[in-house]
């Protein structure tokens, strides 16, 4: 399913991030394209899904839902910027 795929690409974004941060996402913004076949609700629950037990669960999603279909990132989700507990973004 492509919304499973576009989740996994997100959550291991997000893990390659941390890493290298070396820290605890607290919260991300993300847009999603107005042709991505998710929408924000849909979004959230997937990843939560996807998430869950990981140091992953709980990061708090800020989610912009962009509505031009011809938008150079309508197929996308886009991770815009994560916040680190320590205060730190990326």
């Amino acid at each position: 399913m492509h919304e499973h795929s576009l989740i996994r690409n997100l959550v291991a974004k997000i893990h390659g991030i941390s890493s290298e941060e070396q820290g605890t996402p607290i919260a991300a913004r993300l847009r999603v394209g107005a042709l991505a076949h998710i929408s924000a609700e849909h979004l959230r629950e997937h990843f939560e899904n996807e998430t869950a037990g990981t140091p992953l669960e709980g990061l708090r999603l800020e989610i912009e839902e962009l509505p031009d279909i011809h938008h150079e990132l309508a197929q996308e989700i886009v991770l815009d910027s994560l916040e680190f507990a320590q205060g730190h973004d990326n």
